[in-house]
């Protein structure tokens, strides 16, 4: 069995067991309550050639940030990212009342009522609206930070789990799709390798009558005419390309199922597989019938590869 038809019929498998292939497009978000604080984080995720970690904290919560980065890049390794913390007050926490303050009111306003024979009572309500008065029954944020800390800890990494089980199953689709156009690949390559093998002995044929055409009625030497057909079959001969085109075609099937974060090495190979595709093209034997049906199917290989490298762009 030929390589090329190896890879075809062996290495292109229609499924196997998934693993953890990432796309770099997902958003997810995650909400937590502790001390009479609401906190809720967000990510939103795209492409890019690196991690590129866009962070934005309430101010106050700014000594968050080192712990907020590193937990990220711990879990993600590739894309644009904009990770958000938001926060408010929650539950009886969020109103609170200063009694303190609220007594400094009452005390100056039983002053000026004893001072000036004022009889009307203190109105509770409008000193609930004095300045000051109003306010968080929790503790201050510097008070709170410490343990709020572990919290958004817990919270960023709930998101990340949310974000990544999203982006896994994005690549999940690219997977299947770009796992098709391997086969597609594959295919046409067994398909150039047979008519190529085909065409051997004909193309030898067709250059002996050239030669005989140009010659004329002169003599052919028949070792020398064996020795021209040899060399220029050499120079058509893709055998090569086909072996390092389906080698590749197998390295990227198995990156697609048997790792994680193997972006760059994907677009590496369809560097390589463009290569060997562009190499068939040129050594195309003449614009006979098989040298033709090679060439259509060689820009049918490129234009496969050109879809998987735009596939591969959001694959971290």
């Amino acid at each position: 069995m030929s390589v090329a038809k190896a890879a075809s019929e062996q290495a292109i498998p229609a499924s196997r067991e998934r693993t953890a292939l990432r796309s770099m497009t997902g958003y997810a978000q995650a909400h937590a309550v502790e001390s009479g604080w609401s906190l809720r984080i967000s990510i939103r995720s795209v492409n890019h050639r690196f991690l590129d970690l866009h962070l934005r904290v309430p101010e106050g919560f700014e000594p968050l940030e080192p712990g907020i980065r590193r937990l990220v890049r711990e879990r993600v390794h590739r894309g644009h990212l904009d990770v958000t913390l938001y926060h408010d007050l929650a539950g009886p926490a969020a109103v609170g009342v200063n009694e303190d303050v609220a007594g400094a009111y009452v005390q100056a306003v039983n002053a000026l009522r004893k001072k000036f024979g004022i009889q009307a009572e203190a109105d509770v309500a409008s000193i609930l609206r004095l300045p000051g008065v109003i306010g968080s029954a929790a503790a201050s944020l510097d008070e709170q930070l410490e343990r709020l800390e572990v919290v958004v800890s817990r919270c960023l990494s709930e998101a990340l789990d949310k974000l990544n089980r999203m982006r896994e199953a994005e690549a999940g689709h690219l997977r299947d799709e770009m796992s098709g156009r391997l086969r597609t690949i594959a295919g046409h390559a067994a398909r150039v390798q047979e008519i190529a093998e085909r065409a051997r002995p004909a193309f030898a044929r067709r250059l002996e009558q050239r030669l005989r055409e140009l010659l004329g009625e002169a003599q052919l030497d028949p070792a020398r005419v064996a020795q021209e057909a040899a060399m220029a079959a050499e120079r058509s001969d893709v055998a090569e390309e086909l072996a390092r085109l389906a080698s590749h075609v197998n390295q990227f099937q198995s990156l697609l199922t048997g790792s994680a974060d193997v972006g760059k090495k994907l677009d590496f190979l369809l560097q390589e597989m463009q290569r060997e595709a562009n190499t068939l093209l040129s050594k195309t034997p003449g614009n006979e019938a098989e040298g033709l049906e090679i060439t259509q199917l060689a820009l049918e290989i490129k234009s496969e590869i050109e879809k998987l490298r735009e596939q591969v762009q959001n694959i971290e």
